[in-house]
C-alpha cells in the first residue's frame, strides 16, 4: 500500500479516490484533506474524467477528524471545505465501516452516498465538547429532518447505514462488498449524460439548499434556457426525435 494520503485509481471517466490513512481509520487531517482537495480539482480539469468517487476501507470511509490538528495551532483548515462545496465534479461516497464527525460531513459534501448497511454514521463531536464544524449541523438537518439530527448532534446518536438510506441520508443501501460497484455504477450511468448538463443539474440542485426559492427558480430557468443553446442541448433534442442514442460533443 502507498504512503500517500490519497491514492487515485482510474476507471475510464470515473476517478476513484481512496483515502489511505488506515492506521488512523482515514482521520481527516490537514495533509489528507489538502491531497484529496488536490487531486479532486485536478481531476476536475481533466476532459477524460466526469465523475469521481471517494471511499476508504472496510473499517472507516473516514472516522473523523485527526485530534492532533484539532488541538494544534490554527487547527483544522474547515475552510478547505469551502473548495470541496465549489466543486463542479460530481462526487459519490463510497461508505464502508466508519462515517463519523468530519468523515461524514465529508460524506454529505458528495452529491449521492452508498453506504454499507453495517455502516456506522454519526456526528460525535457533542463528546469532545465541541460541534460539527464543517457543515454537519446544517447538511445532516436538511437530509434527515429536525428530530434525527438534533439526537445525532446533541446525543452523538448513531446511524447504521440501512437506517441512514431509510431516513433519507443516503442514496442506496447494500451488502458491505457491493458499496464500492454499486458507487460505480452510478457514477458509470452519470458519466453517460452530457457533461455540462450532469454539472449544472448539480448546482441547480445544490440551490434548493442554498438559495430562497425565488433566486434558485431565476437560476434554473437560466440555465435551461442556456443548455438548450449548447451543441449537446441540440443533439440531445435531435437524438430523441430520430429515436436514437444521443452523441455529446462538449466536455
Amino acid at each position: 500500500m502507498s504512503d500517500a494520503n490519497v491514492i487515485v485509481q482510474d476507471h475510464g471517466p470515473i476517478a476513484v479516490l481512496l483515502l489511505n490513512r488506515p492506521r488512523r481509520l482515514n482521520a481527516l487531517s490537514n495533509a489528507l484533506l489538502a491531497d484529496l482537495l488536490a487531486a479532486l480539482e485536478a481531476i476536475q480539469a481533466d476532459p477524460s474524467k466526469r465523475v469521481a468517487v471517494l471511499t476508504g476501507d472496510e473499517r472507516a470511509f473516514a472516522a473523523g477528524a485527526d485530534i492532533g490538528d484539532l488541538g494544534a495551532p490554527g487547527g483544522l483548515r474547515l475552510e478547505d471545505f469551502d473548495r470541496l462545496w465549489n466543486l463542479e465534479l460530481p462526487l459519490i461516497a463510497a461508505v464502508r465501516g466508519l462515517a463519523l464527525g468530519g468523515g461524514l460531513e465529508l460524506a454529505m459534501s458528495c452529491d449521492l452516498l452508498v453506504v454499507a448497511d453495517d455502516a456506522r454514521l454519526g456526528q460525535p463531536e457533542i463528546n469532545l465538547g465541541l460541534i460539527p464544524g464543517a457543515g454537519g449541523t446544517q447538511r445532516l438537518t436538511r437530509a434527515v429532518g429536525k428530530a434525527t439530527a438534533m439526537e445525532m448532534v446533541l446525543l452523538g446518536r448513531e446511524l447504521s447505514g440501512s437506517e441512514a438510506f431509510a431516513r433519507g441520508l443516503a442514496s442506496a443501501c447494500v451488502p458491505a462488498e457491493r458499496v464500492l460497484g454499486k458507487a460505480l455504477e452510478l457514477a458509470g450511468a452519470i458519466a453517460e449524460r452530457a457533461p455540462r448538463a450532469v454539472r449544472a443539474a448539480k448546482r441547480a440542485v445544490l440551490d434548493a439548499f442554498e438559495l430562497p426559492l425565488r433566486p434558485a427558480l431565476l437560476a434554473e430557468r437560466a440555465a435551461f434556457r442556456e443548455l438548450l443553446q449548447t451543441p449537446d442541448g441540440r443533439e440531445g433534442i435531435a437524438a430523441f426525435l430520430e429515436k436514437r442514442q444521443p452523441i455529446w460533443s462538449e466536455r
